[in-house]
């Protein structure tokens, strides 16, 4: 299944909890297929605390929402996640956006992510990697839920990089020799 994932920190070293995350989601065999640049967003919902950096994952995977939701969980554990205030400062977030056309209401987990057309700073990115993905609750693809979003935060994308060994890299997809290559490790 595909799925978009944002990823957020604000604690450390944002970039490389970002670069960590991405290498802990590739390890459980989730490919990365588009990733977008990196992203300095204001902070929304809890001020007094650092700017994020924020990213968006479009990741291909066999596990089921509820699997990818305990896994991302497990990486945060991993990477030392406090608890925190909803919105508040944290060393990383992995949400999931979008899984493909699906829709998940269920009390652990709710997706597509409950507040995805408020939230620039997981827009901006989203629309930057899959502009036309189709929110399947609104209708309503992503390009056209960035221009409505009533967010004024402000959003700075930052040097775009390219990642390797993690998939096929930013903003290209895999090929299907690229998903077959044995996994180290």
């Amino acid at each position: 299944m595909i799925y978009h994932l944002g990823l957020g920190s604000n604690l450390g070293d944002p970039a490389k909890n970002l670069e960590r995350a991405r290498r802990f989601l590739a390890s459980k065999g989730i490919v990365i297929l588009r990733a977008s640049a990196l992203y300095r967003t204001e902070p929304v919902g809890f001020s007094g605390q650092p700017w994020f950096l924020n990213q968006v994952l479009e990741v291909e995977t066999g596990l089921s929402p509820w699997e990818l939701l305990n896994t991302a969980k497990t990486i945060e554990k991993r990477m030392r996640r406090r608890p925190a205030p909803p919105d508040g400062p944290r060393s990383i977030d992995i949400d999931i956006l979008l899984a493909g056309s699906a829709v998940v209401r269920s009390p652990s987990l709710t997706v597509p992510h409950p507040k995805l057309e408020e939230r620039n700073f997981v827009l901006v990115p989203l629309a930057e990697i899959a502009p036309g993905a189709v929110h399947p609750v609104r209708r309503a693809n992503i390009a056209d839920l960035l221009r409505a979003s009533p967010d004024r935060s402000r959003v700075e994308k930052i040097e775009a990089r390219t990642y390797t060994g993690l998939g096929a890299g930013r903003g290209a997809r895999s090929s299907p020799a690229a998903k077959k290559r044995p996994r180290s490790g």
